[in-house]
């Protein structure tokens, strides 16, 4: 699904420029995190897995968006920041995260995953039919 495709390179791309660290993989999987000085990170997660059901399931009070004309769900959470699943297919989704570093910025943690989103969304491989 996601193949050739590194989160890291994705977002160190879509943040250059921007005053952004490098990213670095979070985990054993396709995950990215990047820091920057007084803002706080944004990150990207490509799970090959999972889709929007499984973001569902753990996120229930998540709100339906679109993104570029892509079905997505958008979950702002609870000590700040917002998450962002975007449908790649069935069981594969892409999830874009934003954490604010100061609590008085989390408003505007889900209008900057949206942007990251919409940037993101072209770069993915193209839903199935």
């Amino acid at each position: 699904m996601f193949a050739g495709m590194n989160a890291c390179q994705i977002l160190d791309q879509l943040n250059a420029g921007q005053g952004f660290e490098r990213g670095r993989n979070i985990s054993k999987r396709n995950e990215c995190t990047a820091s920057k000085y007084e803002y706080g990170a944004n990150g990207l997660a490509l799970d090959p897995v999972q889709g929007l059901a499984e973001f569902r399931q753990t996120d229930p009070g998540a709100s339906e968006i679109i993104i570029n004309g892509r079905k997505a769900l958008e979950v702002f959470g609870e000590i700040g920041g917002c998450a962002i699943a975007v449908e790649v297919g069935p069981h594969a989704r892409a999830l874009i995260n934003v954490n604010m570093a100061s609590p008085r910025n989390n408003p505007q943690a889900c209008p900057d995953a949206r942007s990251l989103a919409e940037r993101v969304e072209p770069l993915l491989p193209k839903v199935p039919t």
